[in-house]
């Protein structure tokens, strides 16, 4: 029996029964995960998700016979972005998990493999022993293929005529072949042995498209099982191949770990993985003694968002017990800006850094020096995940002291829902149908699950699958944007979603209370002036009651 492992952020259960990894990642981040793990079981066309979000671009193929269909290219792009030696780093996903996803990418990869093995199989007795009628009939369904995209709505006719053609000069080899002797037999066998082997092939893919749509149901659902990945675990040093699988993972796991951002500017794109910046509200007020004091009583801007973040844990705290917040997400994270053309993300490295995240130390140096000039900068961030990872509201406070002024700064940044291609069921496999006799009477007819040029498709491709660049090379394979990240790559608008946008428009007024509240009673305690403050902070919070979504991170210049 394989080794199995059950997969938990970094560690690893190796005394757990079979590569079975669970569906879910941390509370409320089931169904944006489980929605963008179910497109590696899909078999529908692979232009859905080109089409669909306007990022993903697919590379057209040589022969469109060759083609991989939505989970296959999915898989496989994923796969090598995400577990790749030579990868750039990837953006964290908020609101799902990656490791999850790749998971299931694997999982499905593996059960194509196992099919494919049987194709390559069937493949090499017809497609070797009767090579000839294999290439003419493969020769016959890329035609197919080709007129149904050049000739639209006559493609069922056109490629009916030119199966009626081949059936013709079929028959014609059967009852009367050219020549004698033993090549007579074999003209008589070469184009039916095909269509034999296509009958094994049938029932092979069947089996296998029946176990990916139910995992893609089971998923899409908020059910199912959780990924197998048979050979995950190394069970001696010479598996090089597992070993490698393995630390690849958790380097992903590492990564979503990271305390550093980036920001890519623009109204699309903001914080990575965050979404972009949707409101902005400043309290920048001059720092004056108290009356009767000589001076205030020096204090960090550390010692403002230390305050900020412990005010902050109570928002889930309410006077009544009407539901509200759920419990936060409060976190200080490093900002690092890459631009808004930038193709890649470079996570700052160094003796203050360790794992990908930056130390408690060198973020309390960010976040008190480098508030002017180039360099990153400190934010502390509150964030909220709801709707089953759906939707996710970050606000980021920053505290800056420039001369004698001091400014706390929120703002409000909001990532959508997974883009709806990623949320449709398996459709059924059945119609109905009126009956023959009692035609004011249904009845409902099972249909196949893979039809005749699926299977065609499959099988010419089986045997390519060992070598996948030359397969890429020839049907085509998926291009993910950059920089990328499983969860903003795929990520709607939430304003569209009244809810949804309810509750992002909502979080605000008592973010911004509690984060003015903890300022001004550190300003308190320091001997500072607060009238101003105080008065600057009723206005906003005044103001954000009506708060309404916006493009904060466009300058009218």
């Amino acid at each position: 029996m394989g080794a199995v492992v059950a997969f938990s952020g970094t560690d690893f259960d190796f005394l757990r029964p079979g590569a079975q990894v669970p569906l879910t990642g941390t509370d409320g981040e089931t169904a944006a995960t489980q929605a963008l793990a179910s497109a590696a079981y899909r078999d529908s066309p692979v232009d859905a998700l080109a089409n669909a979000d306007g990022k993903t671009t697919v590379k057209a193929p040589a022969f469109s016979l060759f083609q991989p269909n939505l989970g296959e290219a999915f898989a496989r792009a994923v796969e090598i972005r995400m577990l790749g030696g030579a990868r750039n780093e990837v953006v964290q996903s908020f609101g799902a998990e990656p490791q999850t996803v790749v998971e299931h990418c694997l999982a499905a990869t593996h059960i194509r493999k196992e099919r494919d093995t049987r194709l390559t199989l069937l493949m090499g007795v017809f497609g070797l022993l009767f090579l000839p009628g294999v290439l003419i009939w493969l020769a016959v369904f890329q035609l197919r293929r080709t007129l149904g995209k050049a000739n639209g709505s006559r493609a069922g006719v056109l490629g009916g005529a030119v199966l009626v053609v081949v059936g013709f000069f079929t028959v014609l080899l059967i009852v009367k072949p050219p020549l004698s002797g033993f090549w007579s037999q074999y003209l008589r066998v070469m184009m039916v042995a095909p269509v034999l082997g296509w009958f094994w092939a049938k029932r092979i893919c069947e089996r296998t498209a029946k176990d990916l749509r139910d995992r893609w149901g089971g998923l899409v659902s908020g059910g199912g099982v959780g990924a197998k990945i048979p050979g995950a675990v190394p069970r001696n040093p010479n598996e090089t191949r597992a070993e490698a699988l393995r630390q690849n993972l958790a380097k992903l796991a590492t990564e979503q770990q990271s305390n550093v951002v980036f920001y890519a500017g623009g109204a699309d794109k903001g914080i990575l993985g965050m979404g972009s910046r949707w409101g902005s509200w400043q309290l920048a007020e001059e720092l004056v003694p108290r009356e009767g004091l000589a001076e205030i009583h020096p204090f960090r801007s550390w010692d403002v968002i230390k305050a900020i973040h412990g005010r902050l844990r109570e928002l889930e705290r309410g006077p009544l017990h009407t539901g509200g917040f759920p419990k936060p997400s409060i976190r200080h994270w490093v900002v690092v800006p890459i631009g808004e053309g930038a193709d890649k993300i470079v996570r700052p490295t160094g003796a203050e850094v360790e794992g990908f995240t930056v130390k408690d130390f060198e973020i309390q140096n960010i976040c008190n020096t480098q508030q002017f000039g180039k360099g990153n900068r400190h934010y502390l961030g509150v964030q909220f995940t709801g709707w089953d990872g759906q939707l996710v509201i970050t606000f980021m406070i920053t505290v800056t002291v420039l001369a004698s002024t001091l400014r706390v700064e929120v703002s409000g940044h909001v990532l959508g829902p997974v883009h709806d291609v990623f949320m449709g069921a398996p459709p059924a496999n059945e119609k109905t149908v009126s009956k023959t006799v009692r035609f004011w009477e249904t009845r409902t007819v099972a249909l196949p699950l893979v039809k005749t040029d699926e299977v065609v498709r499959l099988a010419a491709r089986a045997p390519l699958t060992w070598f996948p660049p030359v397969l890429d090379h020839l049907g085509g394979k998926l291009a993910l944007p950059e920089p990328f990240g499983v969860r903003h790559t795929w990520a709607g608008k939430p304003w569209s979603h009244r809810f949804m946008a309810d509750d992002a428009l909502r979080a605000a007024t008592p973010v911004l209370r509690a984060v003015h509240s903890a300022a001004i009673q550190v300003l308190t305690e320091n001997g500072v002036d607060t009238e101003k403050f105080t008065g600057r902070s009723s206005v906003l919070s005044g103001g954000v009651q009506g708060a309404e979504p916006g493009k904060a991170d466009v300058y009218n210049a």
